[in-house]
């Protein structure tokens, strides 16, 4: 069974690109032996976009998701990363930023609901029913139930 997906980024100063990712970003992960450091994430996904062109097939992007995008730049702009401005593109907010090695990714804020691993939604916080008394329940078994918005009074 397949349980993640990898990606590969492909830099002309890897050694920059893994302090850049690990010391600005603060990605999670841990060097796996000789320097190969592996960025070790809880939730993943993967998205295939259409293109126009035929001939534009083939491409690849890396994406970083969060929850709140102006507080993550912000924290990013404190450790000196550049980013791009925010701009809504429908699916989320997005920003940009170049990676030390010539890499370019996005940043952004879904305004989706992302599955957690396994596919499960994040439940909702359930709001606790205060308590209703034993006359309120009595009252609510004999109420009339009410009637549909919209449906015909048979007689």
């Amino acid at each position: 069974m397949i349980r993640g997906i990898h990606g590969l980024l492909y830099s002309s100063d890897p050694d920059a690109t893994r302090a850049f990712f690990r010391d600005k970003m603060k990605l999670p992960g841990g060097d796996i032996g000789g320097g190969w450091w592996i960025f070790d994430f809880r939730e993943g996904d993967l998205g295939v976009h259409p293109v126009d062109d035929a001939a534009d097939a083939g491409g690849h992007d890396v994406s970083f998701y969060c929850d709140d995008l102006p507080k993550v730049v912000a924290d990013l702009q404190a450790r000196g990363v550049t980013t791009d401005e925010i701009a809504d593109r429908g699916y989320g907010y997005v920003t940009h930023l170049t990676v030390p090695g010539g890499i370019r990714v996005q940043l952004y804020q879904p305004k989706y609901v992302k599955k957690r691993a396994g596919g499960a939604r994040p439940k909702a916080a359930k709001k606790k029913a205060a308590p209703r008394s034993a006359v309120a329940r009595k009252s609510a078994k004999k109420a009339p139930k009410k009637a549909k918005a919209g449906a015909k009074n048979k007689k």
